[in-house]
């Protein structure tokens, strides 16, 4: 067998290539895919080494921990092309090894190798996941965001419990963008024109209260034949009507997620061309020049000393609202779980 670790030899490997020593054409792709193969084999002899409980070729075998059997070769795809490693075998265990580190560590790299996902992975984790969108908001809340007067988001149940615990004095926007798609989905094509149209009467009426009459009048009509329809209209519809309770200059720009969608789009742009970011560190610098950049273009909201105003007043609203929710002897807190959220039903 041989007395080298694996690792040590990818090492220098590396070392070669770096000092202009290699064989093998010096260039960038090749530079990556050492580094990546020795993060990868280094883990992977550190776990066979807690598993045995010595390190390469010593003696002191525990019995039944087993003993080194060589290697097995591995392989990961990468933007820089196929990463082969070997990955280290133990044999005559008590209970069979199955190397836990080596999926973790593949995952992780496929995550770092693309720009997107690791993207994804900076995003508090899946749509039905209420724990990490909570833990992604309070960490918000560590850095010192104040409660906004409105927060904007899809459907995603997790999501929407996460804001609704950790931004109690918040309204929530639900994204009629995303709405309007939901809707079209459930009502025939032929019927969808008519439908749509009183579906925008709706949702851009000039107050909550107008807005709640048609959405009656749209149940009334369309309840027998189109039930689906109706009832994803239904679903969050206070939610859906959240902007008009703001100043009307605003509710163009309030009413959707399309600012941070093209933000994504600026994110897909670049990663496209540059696939490598290694690590959230990158991303976040990434993200960061992206948003500065695309602020340039930006157009400002301008407000008016009355709409200062009617701000100030939602403000005080939904502070008061808070303040008789939390009333001490009222048992009226409010719990996320009490919101009827039929988005787990897809509508």
């Amino acid at each position: 067998m041989d007395r080298i670790p694996a690792s040590e030899r990818t090492r220098d490997k590396l070392k070669a290539l770096m000092e202009g020593r290699s064989e093998v054409e010096s260039g960038r792709s090749e530079l990556v895919r050492l580094a990546a193969r020795l993060i990868i084999e280094e883990a992977l002899e550190d776990e066979a080494r807690d598993a045995l409980g010595r390190d390469y070729y010593a003696r002191g075998a525990t019995p039944g921990a087993g003993y080194r059997n060589g290697y097995r070769p591995g392989r990961v795809k990468s933007a820089e092309g196929a990463i082969d490693y070997s990955a280290p075998q133990i044999a005559d265990r008590d209970e069979p090894f199955r190397s836990r580190l080596r999926e973790a560590v593949l995952a992780a790299w496929g995550i770092l190798a693309d720009g997107k996902k690791a993207l994804l992975h900076l995003a508090p984790g899946s749509k039905e996941d209420t724990a990490s969108c909570k833990e992604f908001l309070q960490d918000m809340r560590r850095r010192g965001l104040p409660d906004p007067l409105l927060v904007v988001s899809d459907g995603a149940p997790g999501m929407i419990r996460a804001i609704e615990e950790c931004l109690p004095r918040s309204l929530r926007q639900r994204c009629l963008a995303h709405k309007m798609r939901n809707l079209q989905s459930k009502v025939p094509e032929d019927v969808w024109p008519e439908f749509k149209a009183r579906s925008m009467a709706c949702y851009q009426a000039p107050s909550p209260a107008l807005a709640r009459l048609l959405r009656d009048d749209i149940a009334a009509t369309y309840a027998r034949d189109l039930p689906s329809a109706v009832a994803c209209l239904d679903d969050d519809f206070e939610a859906s009507i959240a902007h008009l309770r703001f100043p009307l200059g605003h509710r163009r720009a309030i009413r959707t997620t399309n600012l941070l969608e093209r933000l994504f789009g600026e994110e897909r742009r670049r990663t496209k061309v540059i696939p490598h970011t290694f690590g959230e560190r990158a991303v976040l610098k990434l993200m960061y020049a992206a948003l500065i950049r695309a602020a340039e273009r930006w157009r400002g909201i301008k407000i008016s000393g009355f709409e200062q105003r009617q701000l100030k007043a939602i403000r005080g609203e939904r502070d008061d609202a808070f303040t008789t929710r939390n009333a001490p002897g009222l048992n009226t807190a409010f719990t996320a779980t009490s919101t009827r959220l039929s988005s787990n039903d897809r509508t």
